[in-house]
């Protein structure tokens, strides 16, 4: 919600998913399996790289209706196997390398249900240089999360 002033210090979000947590957990840390779901709306992921390691780089290509739209440029700060993802978490524009990066982090975490579900809390932080510089681009993140979020459902229960 905008303001008037720019403030959007965390977005969260929680899912219960039908998909066990270790196929939670490898859909978003497989190249191949990221690019059918981490693109918000209409965008597409074109491009995905994971170097799946604490230090590991972790990039994101998006296309919006066939042009460049940006993407993330993440580095992995922690990594739980089937519990839990930490990303220091930056938002790139179509230009990448050349355009304002703007930094936040990212914790996904994975609890398993009794059904052998996934509950998925995702906990986006430090939005405030986001916010400052494009307060209608923050104050889509959690629509755009949803949106993601949406799609990892459909692809977890196909």
């Amino acid at each position: 919600m905008n303001t008037g002033h720019a403030t959007v210090p965390a977005v969260r979000r929680e899912r219960v998913l039908t998909a066990p947590p270790h196929a939670v957990y490898r859909a978003w840390l497989d190249p191949v399996i990221l690019q059918r779901w981490l693109a918000p709306g209409t965008m597409e992921c074109v491009r995905a790289e994971v170097d799946e390691r604490i230090g590991g780089r972790y990039r994101i290509w998006q296309n919006a209706s066939g042009q460049p739209g940006g993407g993330f440029d993440a580095e992995i700060l922690d990594l739980v196997p089937d519990r839990r993802i930490i990303w220091q978490w930056a938002f790139v524009g179509p230009d990448r390398e050349a355009g304002p990066v703007f930094d936040s982090r990212l914790t996904v975490t994975l609890d398993g249900t009794p059904d052998g579900g996934t509950r998925l809390v995702l906990l986006h932080e430090h939005l405030d240089a986001l916010a400052a510089a494009h307060p209608d681009v923050a104050d889509q993140v959690g629509n755009g999360w949803e949106s993601v979020l949406d799609k990892l459902d459909a692809l977890a229960t196909a």
